[in-house]
């Protein structure tokens, strides 16, 4: 080392005077001439092998692998500080841990006609209605940005998003997740970006079942025939629906029957699909739906909190919705009959026939936000996007069913329902004999503001941060939805190690899930 040599050259030196040693005159002569071409020659030596060091490539670790030449170290302005001994410890120490072990996700690369062919033609996903979806799909699949937020919402951030719109945020948002790997061996599970319900939405009106399923059996055709499939028979891969997995559940073969059969072909009965809404089989699992919330920061985020923890709510409850008159079971007509009997406590937010836009959240949010509780039943089935607008507004939510949000959303929703909700269940309506205002008057002051701020907790994990900046770290719906479906799979991956099926239980019904008998209705007193 350079140190060392220089250490044995002023060895002759005098530390305190820096006078050679001997106190002869002759010697000291003899020795200068012999000392001064030596140091020159050594000096010679040593610029020599310092420069052709420096011109040597060396491994930038923290790239893959790129070799830098010493024009390059002077172009990216290297710190001259760099020594080869600081790059030596570099390469001595130990890699770091792997933070995506156990995380990797591999993507199928689909024939587009599965995924960017249905968006490129997307004025055909709705026939026979007056929704076009083409403005839907704008910005990532969040929709256009609002610019007339009427001092409701944050100034950026919120967008026109469609509630179907699931498939593709999710499948932007993957593409920027830091886990991904192209080599599908690493990955610890496989997403098919498959756009199920954009696909489907194609033919649900007057189309027969064999072109409903066709996209489905060429899906599977495909899937089976790749190399990923059969390493656990594709109980690793999964897939995600911005529809309802009831839609991909078809019953029967009659033409008069609703959706497709994908979820009940033999091959996809051994994928997962996350949906808005999940069905009664296990291998079904159920995200938020997408609201138009769409944060580009944590701090947007606590922005939004503190405006909803400081409002002041002058309804005690509302409904935002339309009845269901078709639906005999329904029990919207007796909650739109007891807000209007509660006048001035609560607020109907009337959704029918268009008589308020109920998909502009300016509108929606400015009613959420001034109401301390926002009634839930169900509707056309039981989950409605209404629930996550409720939690966006700090609106603690009402439910009168299990399988609107407590069989559902397990992932994101907290286990202990009575933290964040008021459950009043309601199994038929002529049994109805509950007093909505009544009920609700009754629960302590300090139980309200403590419910009011688990609902307002939870809104950064009911939302789908913006994907070029995600939330900084923080686990917003995709995160936790790929946490749980990790986990799942994980689960499967261990039974098949210790030599069991990995088939057994998997996709298996369970409609104990939907029934009343494991949650009860709060008692305040």
């Amino acid at each position: 080392m350079r140190p060392k040599k220089f250490s044995q050259m002023e060895k002759p030196n005098s530390v305190v005077t820096g006078k050679f040693r001997s106190s002869s005159i002759n010697t000291n002569h003899s020795n200068v001439w012999f000392v001064i071409p030596l140091c020159f020659l050594l000096f010679f030596v040593l610029l020599c092998f310092d420069y052709s060091a420096l011109s040597v490539s060396v491994t930038d670790t923290n790239t893959d692998n790129v070799a830098i030449s010493f024009s390059d170290v002077t172009q990216k302005s290297i710190s001259s500080e760099f020594t080869k001994e600081e790059n030596f410890s570099r390469l001595q120490d130990d890699p770091p841990p792997d933070s995506c072990s156990g995380r990797y996700i591999y993507v199928h690369d689909l024939p587009s006609r599965f995924n960017r062919d249905l968006l490129e033609n997307c004025f055909m996903i709705t026939p026979g209605t007056e929704k076009d979806i083409c403005p839907y799909i704008e910005n990532y699949g969040f929709g256009n940005v609002i610019k007339n937020y009427e001092n409701v919402l944050l100034k950026q951030s919120w967008y026109t998003t469609n509630q179907f719109m699931l498939e593709v945020i999710f499948h932007t948002k993957m593409m920027k997740y830091r886990c991904l790997t192209h080599d599908s061996s690493l990955a610890s599970a496989i997403f098919v970006p498959f756009y199920a319900g954009l696909d489907m939405s194609r033919y649900l009106w007057g189309f027969n079942i064999s072109v409903r399923d066709s996209s489905s059996h060429e899906l599977m055709n495909w899937l089976v025939n790749q190399k990923e499939w059969s390493r656990m028979s594709g109980r690793d891969h999964f897939l995600v629906s911005g529809r309802i997995a009831w839609d991909f559940r078809r019953q029967s073969d009659n033409e008069s029957d609703w959706g497709s059969k994908l979820r009940f072909l033999p091959e996809s009965r051994n994928m997962s699909m996350l949906s808005i809404e999940s069905s009664s089989w296990k291998n079904d699992y159920a995200v938020p739906y997408p609201t138009c919330f769409h944060p580009s920061s944590v701090d947007e985020v606590v922005e939004w909190q503190e405006r909803m923890r400081s409002r002041k709510r002058e309804y005690l409850f509302t409904f935002a919705g339309a009845p269901r008159p078709e639906y005999k079971d329904s029990v919207r007509g007796k909650i739109i009959d007891e807000c209007l009997e509660s006048k001035n406590q609560c607020y109907l937010l009337d959704c029918n026939y268009g008589k308020v836009n109920c998909d502009n959240p300016v509108n929606v949010m400015k009613v959420f936000r001034n109401s301390v509780f926002c009634l839930q039943p169900p509707g056309d089935s039981y989950t409605r996007r209404s629930i996550f607008d409720s939690i966006l507004a700090g609106c603690i939510p009402v439910f009168f069913h299990p399988g609107t949000a407590y069989a559902q959303y397990k992932w994101h929703l907290p286990k202990n329902h009575k933290s964040y909700s008021v459950y009043l269940p309601v199994k038929d309506v002529k049994e109805w004999n509950i007093k909505i205002k009544e009920r609700l008057i009754e629960i302590p002051e300090e139980r309200v503001v403590k419910l009011r701020e688990e609902v307002i907790k939870l809104i950064p994990r009911v939302v789908y941060a913006d994907p070029k900046y995600g939330l900084e770290g923080n686990e917003d719906a995709f995160e936790l939805a790929l946490k749980g479906m990790l986990e799942r799979i994980e689960e499967v991956r261990e039974m098949m190690r210790q030599g069991k099926d990995g088939s057994d239980g998997f996709d298996d019904i369970d409609d104990y899930k939907y029934t009343f008998s494991p949650y009860e209705p709060q008692v305040w007193t």
